[in-house]
């Protein structure tokens, strides 16, 4: 059997037992549980430092001082404190996909963790708002483990048992989501909810942040160590990582001047070849797939951003008033609630609607979602936090669970940068739409969520492109 030609089209996880080429039923190859555990909890890492913050950050930008008092531009400077992060990634995550290439996958994840856990310190020791910013920048620029981990898991595996290790990793996600926010809700002001234990301590009364800061940045502390002593590496380094750096000369290992020749899970590489030309990914069907990613992706994060500072404004600015305790707890449930969600029902919705239809109803329950923001604080206002705003709540945030069953996977870089850039621009652009929403009120205070709207509907719009049936090659 010759090797399968590669391009922009070919499936990203193999099938074995392809039912066009009439091979015989191969067995599953065992995963290697002891290195795929390992990774999967360097994995963990990831979600659980960026959801950390997200529960407190809205009041720790009110305590720096930027705002001087004034909570209606608290989504300014929310916005901007997540979108740098991203900026940052996209400017250096296929700088540092290309590293791994060279000097290995290990280094450049032990750097990753190392800048996290860095960079988490940093955030809970900063008093300003410029040590805030400093903080995510080193995150973003440091971390490029995300894009490894998906190689090192590619070659860890092969066809028959890729798609097993895949189910596994939203599992670390939702895992990290759950137990993240929960840190940060009820770590936060040590001094003040648990005066038994840290009452005497001066360090968390200055540093109130800092604990559940540690907690994370600890984490991926012990995720170092147990790279370093335990993670084997996955490729074959093609030089040091000093010479790299240094940018000395590389040396080509194979023949004919370039990278040697491989197969990998029955994919030919041929590692001589350049990159593809920009013209030969704009074909229609990448870029529907990519336009439908990306579009997905600037509504998910502007409603996981925008989320927090909603609940921390007060009820009479068009919020729900809630600390940071309660916003904790609200968004552990959502990360309980998506990861329960869709290891029971997203396989069995796939199969019975189809990825274009699943993707349809998902996206579309953003709609409804959005307009319960609106809703439900005028219940607020109306009636105080009773049982029928909790509901809304409730409501609220398993709407947005399902919405996440229209995520579809990146099809190649192209889509991953254009990811990368609406990630960037969706924080700081739905949270500075909320906060000129407040203070101009523009729309008559509603303009964040027509804003959000029109992005939920072309992102449901988008979807009427997808073909019934996944593309064949």
């Amino acid at each position: 059997m010759y090797p399968q030609e590669v391009d922009e089209e070919t499936p990203l996880i193999p099938t074995p037992n392809d039912a066009r080429d009439g091979s015989p039923k191969v067995t599953r190859t065992p995963l290697p549980w002891k290195q795929f555990f390992i990774v999967l909890l360097l994995q963990l890492s990831e979600p659980l430092t960026s959801q950390v913050i997200a529960p407190f950050l809205p009041q720790l930008i009110r305590d720096v001082g930027i705002t001087h008092g004034d909570d209606s531009s608290l989504g300014y400077y929310v916005g901007l404190v997540h979108s740098v992060f991203f900026m940052t990634e996209a400017c250096t995550i296929f700088h540092w996909s290309r590293a791994s290439d060279m000097i290995g996958r290990k280094p450049v994840l032990m750097t990753g963790l190392l800048g996290l856990s860095m960079s988490m310190y940093c955030f809970g020791l900063s008093k300003t708002f410029l040590g805030l910013l400093f903080s995510r920048c080193l995150n973003g620029a440091l971390n490029g483990n995300i894009g490894v981990m998906k190689s090192m898991i590619a070659e860890l595996t092969d066809p028959t048992n890729m798609a097993l290790a895949c189910s596994f990793l939203p599992l670390t996600w939702f895992f990290g989501t759950t137990i993240g926010p929960l840190i940060g809700g009820l770590l936060e002001h040590p001094a003040e909810k648990y005066p038994r234990v840290f009452g005497g301590s001066t360090f968390f009364e200055t540093y109130p942040y800092f604990l559940p800061c540690s907690v994370s940045a600890t984490f991926a502390v012990i995720c170092w160590f147990v790279a370093y002593f335990f993670l084997k590496e996955t490729t074959t380094p093609q030089m040091s990582a000093k010479d790299y750096f240094l940018r000395r000369k590389f040396k080509p290992k194979g023949p004919n001047g370039g990278l040697p020749a491989t197969t990998e899970n029955g994919v030919h590489c041929d590692n001589n070849e350049g990159q593809l030309p920009l013209r030969k990914l704009l074909v229609p069907n990448v870029l529907i797939a990519a336009g439908c990613y990306a579009c997905f992706a600037f509504s998910d994060i502007a409603a996981r951003t925008v989320l927090p500072v909603y609940f921390t404004i007060p009820i009479e600015m068009g919020g729900l008033g809630l600390r940071p305790s309660a916003i904790g707890t609200i968004l552990s449930l959502q990360g309980f609630a998506s990861g329960f969600c869709q290891t029971l029902l997203f396989a069995r919705l796939h199969d019975r609607l189809g990825p274009k239809n699943l993707y349809l109803v998902g996206s579309s329950l953003y709609l409804p979602a959005i307009v319960l923001f609106p809703v439900t604080a005028w219940v607020a206002r109306e009636r105080g936090l009773d049982y029928v705003v909790w509901t809304l709540v409730g409501t609220q945030i398993m709407l947005f669970v399902f919405a996440g069953f229209s995520f579809i996977g990146a099809t190649n870089g192209l889509a991953q940068m254009m990811v990368s850039v609406t990630r960037a621009l969706g924080p700081i652009g739905a949270n500075s739409a909320f906060s000129l929403s407040i203070q101009k009120h523009v729309m008559g205070g509603y303009f964040v969520y027509w804003l959000m709207l029109v992005m939920a509907s072309v992102t449901f719009g988008m979807g009427f492109l997808l073909p019934k049936k996944p593309w064949t090659v």
